[in-house]
């Protein structure tokens, strides 16, 4: 039922009978050619660059392409009118028959509907969330879980194979932090008296980990010193700060494949078997870097390091792998990390980043790209800040964590559906304003409510229907005379219905879950507007029971779009509601 890959195929089908009578060359790549929506509704229902996309390797001017195509494309049927645009774009109008015929496809394929084959079974490795098991998950963490989780879900329905993977920071200097930040706690928890130094993790919900201690071991751990006590706490907490974390994860409904721990690492050879890759590639080597953008020559010491060339891959500087002192660096196990990615035999990578990675992109896309002779490519995403304000104001932070609002706060204010729908508003990339009072209205400002609203008033709807003995199941409304459906707010919906293929195929392209819920949106705006007509004219109502051929027909395109709703809000994890309430 996707009508736009069905006149892409009339329009290839057209090149080929140009290409066969002579008047294009063979050979042609038609891979750049596109069928979409155009920018003005007002120019038509589609619009393809297939003249402009052609017309350099076919030496020929694009609107000469395009006069030849139109009264090709204009014979096919289905389509009522072709124009020839500008320097050569060709904008379709489809006949009003075929934007009503895809209800039907839609109720049979019910919960499917918009699945595509687009990633043909292709495996991909999306990473997200991976904060340090140091604490709680904070607002910044929850806008990556819900982009990771959802990206996921659009992949896995676009016909990807997807592994969702957490990646446990338990290797580096903040976990020994951790372990002394629950021994506090412990003490306290024995009635000492405490004092956290900076930099160490103050936070109550360190309060039940140190409590738990002290009754497991009384005060068997006093006096001893940190070398005798520290390993076993770390671990102790890590284990802690991670059934938490899960717990956090899962009131999101966020349910990872694979949790991999950091440490795994050490110790394994698999840092130096990573490394041994690149250095078989000469990409290894022992030398000396520039001194950084802003440092002199005072202030900075040159010193040997084992780098990666990491500049042979698009980086803007080497980056070292080995600190002078031979311990690893940041990058090391990260390198390491990804490498068993490429030996999981991933076909694609995704990583979710916080704001603050900006800088971490290009050296992780070039150790990827090296350590798989670029055949996996590696996309990495970065989500920005959320604010918070309530009241007009900055949301105040949460004493539990110390210092940040926790996922677990916003859920208990508004609860997940609100969350991930609001947190898919906004493209990742770009901040995001979280208003909660306005996301607690019930209103039109409120895209959650407006769209799960529009899946309740089809089912009211429905329901009227039923009970005035018009029979509603899919099956019914599938066999509803579609030709009975014309005015312009129809037209409006079911011009909507029909690019929801694309939209999934292009959203999961893109690697972009918000434009689901920009679709849906809209989807829903033209909904309300078609009911709304009918409180304006009663001969516009879905239900008149002077008219029940009609009134089947309505019914079926209203069942269409809860279909399309349902199906969205599945990708986005979010419930369609049956009634607001």
């Amino acid at each position: 039922m996707d009508l736009f890959a069905e006149v892409k195929a009339l329009v290839v089908a057209a090149v080929g009978r140009l290409v066969a009578r002579g008047d294009l060359p063979e050979g042609l790549d038609l891979g750049p050619v596109t069928v979409e929506p155009p920018r003005d509704p007002a120019h038509g229902d589609m619009a393809t660059n297939v003249a402009m996309a052609l017309a350099r390797p076919a030496r020929k001017a694009p609107r000469e392409i395009a006069e030849a195509l139109a009264p090709l494309l204009a014979e096919a049927d289905g389509v009522a009118s072709v124009e020839v645009a500008g320097p050569g774009f060709l904008n379709l109008r489809l006949a009003s028959g075929r934007w009503f015929s895809q209800v039907p496809a839609i109720l049979a394929q019910g919960r499917h509907v918009g699945r595509s084959t687009l990633g043909a079974g292709r495996r991909v490795n999306v990473e997200f969330v991976s904060a340090n098991p140091t604490g709680p998950l904070h607002i910044g963490h929850t806008r990556g879980a819900v982009f990771g989780d959802a990206l996921a879900a659009l992949l896995d329905f676009a016909g990807y194979e997807v592994t969702r993977e957490y990646y446990i920071n338990d290797g580096g200097a903040q976990v020994d932090v951790l372990g002394r930040s629950v021994y506090l706690r412990y003490l306290e928890a024995l009635g000492r008296e405490i004092e956290f130094p900076e930099g160490s993790y103050p936070g109550e919900y360190l309060i039940p980990v140190g409590e738990a201690l002290a009754r497991e071991h009384g005060d068997a751990l006093v006096g001893h010193d940190n070398e005798d006590w520290l390993p076993a706490l770390r671990d102790y907490a890590i284990e802690k700060m991670m059934e938490m974390i899960r717990e956090d994860l899962d009131l999101l409904n966020v349910r990872m494949d694979v949790f991999y721990s950091e440490r795994s690492l050490y110790g394994t050879g698999r840092i130096e078997a990573a490394l041994a890759a690149l250095s078989s590639k000469g990409l290894i080597y022992e030398g000396v870097l520039e001194p950084p953008k802003g440092k002199t020559p005072e202030d900075w010491e040159p010193r040997v390091q084992t780098l990666f060339k990491s500049t042979a891959y698009g980086d803007d500087v080497d980056r070292p792998v080995k600190k002078s002192d031979g311990g690893w660096t940041y990058f090391a196990p990260d390198i390491a990390y990804h490498y068993t990615k490429v030996e999981r035999g991933f076909d694609e990578l995704i990583d979710v980043f916080g704001a603050d990675h900006g800088g971490y992109v290009k050296r992780m896309r070039a150790a990827v790209a090296a350590l798989s002779d670029g055949r996996v490519p590696l996309d990495c995403k970065l989500c920005q800040l959320v604010k918070l304000t309530k009241d007009g104001q900055p949301y105040k932070m949460s004493k539990r964590a110390g210092t940040f609002v926790t996922l677990r706060d916003l859920i208990e204010l508004v609860g997940p559906d609100v969350t991930r729908f609001v947190m898919l508003t906004r493209k990742n990339d770009a901040p995001l304003d979280f208003d909660i009072d306005k996301v607690l209205e019930q209103s039109k400002e409120n895209p959650v409510f407006y769209v799960q609203y529009a899946h309740a008033r089809v089912c009211s709807v429905l329901a009227r229907a039923g009970g005035a003995g018009f029979a509603t199941a899919d099956a019914d409304l599938a066999r509803a005379d579609m030709a009975l459906l014309g005015t312009a707010g129809e037209m409006t919906l079911a011009r909507k219905l029909g690019e929801w293929p694309r939209q999934v195929e292009v959203a999961a392209n893109n690697h972009e879950p918000h434009r689901i819920a920009f679709y849906l949106y809209e989807l829903a705006s033209d909904f309300h507007s078609l009911q709304h007509q009918g409180k304006l004219d009663p001969e516009q109502r879905f239900l008149r029971v002077e008219a029940p051929e009609q009134t089947m027909a309505r019914l079926a395109l209203a069942r269409a779009t809860a279909v399309v709703i349902s199906a969205g809000l599945g990708i986005l994890g979010v419930t369609p509601m049956d009634e607001m309430r």
